[in-house]
């Protein structure tokens, strides 16, 4: 049996209301990641429904502040906490930032380009 999996190729400004539509769909928050590209960052959301997957992917540059995703899934604070610590990334009106304390690294920002 396979699993359909979907990449879709977003822009920052589609990014909200493309997980409003997956969550009002039934899809859950699988994974978020980072990918540090150099000048960008490369952002991904993994969401699934009855094993079909379906991938948020954007391209951004890397000192650009990313909307939260945390008021539509909770889990998501964990994530983008995570994303600012180890990448700098910057996420607007997360339900619980800690501020650059969720993981103790001997290098701040670690994966980072900012």
């Amino acid at each position: 049996m396979a699993n359909k999996q979907e990449i879709r190729n977003i822009t920052l400004e589609e990014l909200v209301n493309s997980v409003k539509e997956l969550a009002s769909k039934g899809y859950r928050l699988v994974q978020m990641s980072c990918t540090n590209l150099g000048e960008n960052m490369q952002l991904n959301y993994s969401f699934d429904k009855d094993y079909e997957f379906i991938n948020l992917r954007l391209e951004i540059p890397s000192d650009t502040q990313v909307q939260s995703i945390s008021d539509i899934y909770w889990s998501a604070v964990m994530y983008e906490n995570e994303i600012h610590d180890l990448f700098g990334m910057k996420f607007e009106g997360m339900a619980m930032d800690f501020k650059g304390n969720l993981y103790r690294t001997s290098v701040k920002m670690p994966f980072g380009s900012c």
